[in-house]
């Protein structure tokens, strides 16, 4: 946790980290695949939520699956001792020795890499775990149907346990190609006879594709509340919670007349007199600039702790301050909490009016936003 967020603030805006909510995503999944182990994506420092509130909210999960060795270390010092996976294996073949200091497990998903496991000699009675990558059809990372079997016998003739793993393109949609039958179909004919537990499905797969669980699945996004879709209301009934709250205040208030312009550009203006919030958070802050008007807000109503209403931005966002058009909170005051996302409002719905998706909001939380982990 950022120690400043104990701290006074001259600024009231706050990312709060929920564990509770957390560890009710992870109990949901697991519900949804009572079969399955569980790699926890918690790459881009869990999706900017912190790794320590990742590990201190995922505690019980199967494994951790991350991006940067870095992390590794960082979790086995913070006394995780389950299982790690690097997501796409070691970047230099002098790093293979750490891995294995660290007991990780490495996605394997090129020739090169495979040459260096073949040369590589341990050191330690653990070993390496390897989940190797077949690129089935989204063109990404992962070896060809005609080098899999080949780099499979390999590395297992090299000693390696091995498991094998593919990634969907389209899992959470029906209308692009490759669909995840298609996927499905070359990953079995590629693993056909080689015995291995298997890694394929990722969040989307995990609510729309039963078929693909398999024996580790990987949720990413909806360990964090968020759709796999970028569409909220495509999870609203799936009974997942936003583990990230940033919220914020109203810092001031200006009385503005029918027809006058708000903020850079004049992009908008009042259709009557009106007043206009002002609150403290911009796209310094991570909040996107290209929200439009309209994006909603939520807004606490004066006197009633938890209850509030929804109002609608009104102008450009800038690099500190946001405009809101508080037609809708007629008592809100210069103070008023002001949840940008999390729990009333979906971090998919500002992403949506925004052009782009969650993933890309929560991670671009900028470092000079305080986070309290709960």
């Amino acid at each position: 946790m950022d120690s400043s967020a104990n701290q006074l603030m001259n600024r009231p805006i706050l990312a709060s980290i929920h564990t509770a909510a957390f560890r009710h995503n992870l109990r949901r999944i697991r519900e949804l695949a009572p079969q399955s182990k569980i790699w926890s994506v918690i790459k881009a420092k869990a999706y900017g939520h912190t790794l320590e509130a990742a590990l201190a909210g995922l505690e019980s999960t199967d494994g951790f699956a991350i991006l940067d060795i870095q992390d590794a270390q960082w979790l086995r010092a913070h006394g995780w001792q389950g299982r790690i996976l690097l997501l796409e294996g070691i970047f230099q073949k002098e790093v293979l020795s750490l891995a294995e200091e660290l007991k990780c497990d490495l996605v394997v998903h090129s020739e090169l890499q495979v040459q260096w496991l073949e040369a590589y000699q341990g050191s330690s009675e653990h070993g390496l775990s390897i989940f190797l990558k077949l690129n089935s059809g989204m063109n990404r990372l992962g070896l060809r149907p005609t080098e899999y079997r080949t780099a499979f016998h390999r590395l297992h003739a090299a000693g390696y346990r091995m498991h094998h793993m593919t990634h969907f393109a389209n899992a959470d949609r029906v209308d692009r190609l490759p669909s995840v039958g298609e996927q499905m179909e070359c990953f079995q004919e590629a693993i056909a006879g080689l015995e291995a537990p298997t890694s394929l499905a990722n969040s989307a797969a995990i609510l729309w594709h039963r078929n693909t669980l398999g024996d580790w699945i990987r949720p990413g996004i909806l360990l964090y509340g968020v759709s796999p879709t970028g569409i909220y209301a495509d999870i609203v009934r799936s009974d997942f919670q936003a583990v990230m709250h940033l919220r914020s205040e109203i810092i001031d208030i200006q009385e503005i007349k029918k027809g006058e312009h708000i903020g850079y550009g004049g992009r908008y203006e009042a259709p009557e007199d009106m007043r206009i919030g002002v609150v403290a958070g911009g796209y310094a802050d991570g909040y996107p600039r290209h929200a439009a008007d309209g994006t909603p807000v939520w807004i606490e109503a004066a006197g009633d702790d938890g209850v509030g209403v929804i109002c609608p931005i009104a102008g450009q966002v800038s690099m500190d301050m946001i405009t809101v058009d508080l037609r809708n909170a007629p008592n809100a005051r210069v103070g008023s909490l002001v949840e940008l996302w999390g729990n009333e409002i979906p971090v998919d719905d500002v992403a949506q009016m925004s052009g782009t998706i969650g993933y890309e909001l929560l991670c671009a939380l900028a470092s000079r936003v305080p986070v309290k982990v709960i």
